[in-house]
């Protein structure tokens, strides 16, 4: 197993009204991620994840193309220390 960590992901571009927070919710819950998406203003999404780093990377590569239908303009992420505060993956309203 590799390092846990924690990953806060924001995406920016046309990620709302597309279907951005249910294929990032289905991706990570394929990675066995724990954590939350939720929609912010100004059209961005964001993404508080924890897990494996390896499959942390996985899940960026997944925001960086988005869904049918997306637009990414760019991913800003910071890694962070393991907190063990999340149980599973939610989408956040």
């Amino acid at each position: 197993m590799s390092d846990l960590v924690s990953l806060h992901a924001v995406v920016y571009g046309l990620v709302q009204g597309v279907f951005f927070r249910a294929f990032v919710s289905r991706r990570a819950r394929e990675l066995a991620l724990n954590g939350y998406v939720r929609n912010l203003p100004e059209r961005m999404v964001e993404i508080q994840a924890e897990g494996e780093r390896d499959k942390l990377e996985k899940l960026i590569i997944s925001l960086q193309a988005g869904p049918p239908g997306a637009r990414v303009e760019k991913v800003i992420t910071v890694w962070s220390k393991y907190t063990g505060d999340y149980r599973d993956f939610s989408v956040r309203y």
